[in-house]
């Protein structure tokens, strides 16, 4: 099973990569890795043998959630211009472009398939306790309560043109400098969560971890800030100065 959802992962992104290559927009693969979220957990809730409430209960909290994120990029992605940080990269890389989007593309593949497997692990477990299941559902419901808002909050701003080139500090945004990438976080304490009590589910804790490293120090963070000074400049620089990069936080010059 591994190995066949390692493989479509892989296909996926290579699909990708061939359109990436004929319309130069690399965000597709953003488009494409939160597609297998969704996909991936439902397969493994089909094919596995484990409770069938907690494989369906599981399976639909990931896919659920990277759903919304799903159609939050496609919308996105399918009619602006190609995200600047992809732009970046290609002239970064130049004639190399293509060919290291290839690389790209199946790293993601690889990321995707990793990510997903708290569900391949959930979905052969034959007992669990309900209270730890619902609240699960709490948490992850919590978390896109705060995503929903940061996200609505920070479209908002952009709609504005009189905000073009300015940093959102609206609502959340205020706060934290990546709300929704901490919401993000948020939601991946759910699958551990889920497994208290369940003889060998501790790894799971570690999928938080991961996440953070993440979307702190790799893909996540420095990639989008080092954009958001490209374009923005001194505003950006000022706005790391005095507001938190992650948890929401009160400004660092005490205002509230």
């Amino acid at each position: 099973m591994l190995e066949l959802s390692l493989l479509i992962a892989s296909i996926t992104m290579l699909i990708g990569w061939i359109y990436e290559g004929k319309t130069n927009n690399a965000g597709v693969v953003d488009v494409l890795w939160s597609a297998l979220m969704v996909c991936l957990p439902i397969m493994y809730a089909w094919q596995m043998d484990g409770d069938i409430v907690l494989r369906i209960a599981s399976a639909a909290l990931m896919s659920l959630w990277y759903l919304r994120l799903f159609v939050h990029l496609s919308a996105r992605v399918f009619s602006e211009p190609e995200d600047g940080r992809y732009r970046y990269l290609r002239d970064y890389w130049g004639d190399k472009t293509h060919r290291n989007h290839f690389f790209f593309f199946q790293f993601q593949a690889v990321l995707a398939w990793g990510f997903t497997l708290p569900i391949w692990w959930l979905a052969q477990v034959e007992t669990f306790q309900i209270i730890w299941l619902v609240l699960a559902f709490i948490l992850a419901i919590g978390a896109w309560v705060g995503v929903y808002i940061a996200d609505k909050q920070l479209a908002e701003f952009r709609q504005n043109p009189a905000n073009k080139g300015k940093v959102c500090q609206q609502g959340l945004w205020f706060y934290s400098r990546h709300p929704n990438y901490f919401f993000e976080w948020c939601h991946w304490f759910s699958y551990p969560v889920i497994a208290i009590g369940m003889a060998g589910g501790e790894w799971l804790w570690l999928m938080p971890v991961v996440m953070f490293a993440f979307l702190y120090f790799i893909t996540g963070i420095p990639y989008t800030e080092q954009q958001a000074i490209r374009s923005r400049g001194e505003a950006y620089r000022q706005y790391q100065q005095t507001t938190s990069a992650f948890i929401p936080w009160r400004k660092k010059n005490g205002h509230d």
